[in-house]
């Protein structure tokens, strides 16, 4: 590991030089630590540091590594955990000072499970408010900093800290939540992987909710490969998330490396590529020259459940009843206190039950059709964000239209119960990402990782990551 290239460690080439004894997982944390205490002042992307605990996993798990033991492919790897999954001992704010003094007494079910594979938190990262706005700003805690450019440019949300902790070689992955694209735009906007998941697959317990008939849990890695391990190790059955409990731990390295040859890849075309930055659009374009090239047929197909979701006037009803519901308290007794970006929540008191039961009754009609729809498909393709990152200050002061941009293509998902996964495909000629998003079917993450992995093999796009000098 050179110096040229610290911090922009994969997963498994840590894992690797950890297990050969080639590096030290306490020396490699430590210096991990320094690096973040250099550059985050500039980049903002943690809320807090666990230092005393890092360090005492990291010397845990180099001392397995001495005795012999087998470790794991996550094993002495460091993480971060975005501000809204409860880590023993400290706070979780969801993004507001309202909730500084709620200190969690557990490890909520996921981060549990990264421990007990080996892997070392060495903090958590901001959000948006409340896991609320896809732009990512927070104007009570702050905004990361978007690594791409000097001047501000908008991380996107609400996985924001994540995703630029990721990015900026803080840390080689972070735990994220998808509600409405969390995941996946600010993969998309800084240019790393993102993976969301099937609700049903990665248990919530734990986790502040927003909206739980959409929430999932997901990663933000620099591979794809490290999004497939990260999976493996966290998804499964969990008796506190009803959602999970008939749902078979899923295993999915072995298919990770069979490639696209023969499978069935779509554009989805009409309004996932509509009004869409014609550098995104000629990006994501191109990839398909790169699966027909890997021996995939590629074609357009319109969805017809793509259009309906967009013309559903009602489509956020869900959304917007269930964020009202968990944050009712807040929202009716210290509403002077929010960021202004949480208050789309507040329509959700405006729904009466029976919108709110129709508009699950049009969900449940939605999927049923589009399963006829992709029944021969094996993997749609569209672009993340119809629009790269923005200053700013430019998305603050219309922050309502900037986020109905950010969020159209990937809440296509969440309301269609589809697990994606985002990964770069290209810069825009001002070097802003562009992210490829890659949809699969319900509990199909093992085929939407599949193709994610094919397509990076074949590309480096990846491997580019921001000069940060000037946050030095």
């Amino acid at each position: 590991m050179t110096d040229g290239s610290f911090g922009f460690e994969t997963i498994t080439e840590l894992a690797s030089a950890f297990a050969g004894r080639e590096a030290s997982p306490l020396a490699y944390t430590a210096r991990l630590l320094e690096r973040i205490a250099a550059l985050d002042p500039a980049l903002t992307a943690f809320v807090g540091l666990t230092r005393e605990r890092a360090l005492a996993e990291a010397a845990a798990a180099e001392a397995a590594i001495r005795r012999g033991a087998a470790p794991g492919p996550l094993a002495g790897v460091p993480y971060a955990a975005k501000d809204i999954f409860d880590v023993a001992g400290e706070a979780t704010m969801a993004g507001s000072r309202l909730l500084a003094g709620n200190i969690a007494t557990d490890d909520c079910v996921v981060v549990r499970r990264l421990g007990e594979a080996g892997m070392v938190l060495v903090g958590k990262t901001h959000t948006a408010q409340f896991a609320s706005t896809i732009v990512g700003i927070n104007h009570d805690l702050g905004t990361p900093h978007n690594p791409w450019r000097r001047e501000p440019h908008v991380p996107g949300g609400s996985s924001s800290g994540s995703a630029v902790a990721v990015a900026a070689g803080l840390v080689p992955m972070a735990l994220a939540s998808d509600t409405g694209g969390s995941v996946r735009a600010p993969a998309s906007l800084c240019g790393i992987v993102g993976l969301k998941t099937t609700v049903g697959r990665v248990s919530r317990a734990g986790v502040v909710p927003l909206a739980f008939s959409y929430d999932s849990i997901g990663s933000l890695t620099r591979s794809v490969e490290d999004a497939a391990l990260v999976y493996q190790a966290i998804n499964g059955p969990d008796p506190r998330d009803e959602t999970t409990q008939h749902v078979e731990r899923h295993r999915v390295l072995g298919e990770l490396e069979r490639g696209v040859a023969g499978l069935r890849l779509v554009f989805g075309e009409g309004v996932a590529f509509a009004d869409t930055d014609p550098a995104v659009e000629a990006a994501v374009r191109a990839s398909g020259e790169v699966f027909r090239a890997l021996g995939a047929r590629v074609e357009g197909l319109a969805i017809p459940e793509f259009e309906a979701v967009q013309d559903m006037a009602d489509r956020f009803v869900v959304i917007n009843v269930e964020a009202y519901a968990a944050n009712r308290g807040f929202l009716e007794h210290q509403a002077e206190a929010l960021d202004p970006v949480v208050f789309w929540m507040a329509d959700g008191k405006t729904h009466a039950a029976s919108d709110y039961v129709a508009a699950l009754g049009k969900q449940r009609d939605l999927r049923r059709r589009l399963a006829g729809t992709l029944r021969d498909v094996d993997a749609v393709l569209v672009p993340t964000t119809p629009i790269p990152a923005r200053p700013v200050d430019l998305v603050d002061a219309d922050h309502r239209a900037f986020a109905g941009r950010y969020v159209r293509n990937t809440f296509l998902g969440n309301f269609l119960g589809l697990c994606a996964v985002s990964l770069p495909c290209g810069f825009t000629a001002e070097g802003l990402p562009i992210g490829l998003m890659i949809y699969a079917k319900p509990f199909r993450e093992e085929m939407a990782l599949r193709v994610a992995r094919a397509y990076e093999q074949a590309t480096d796009w990846h491997r580019r990551h921001p000069d940060l000098a000037w946050a030095a």
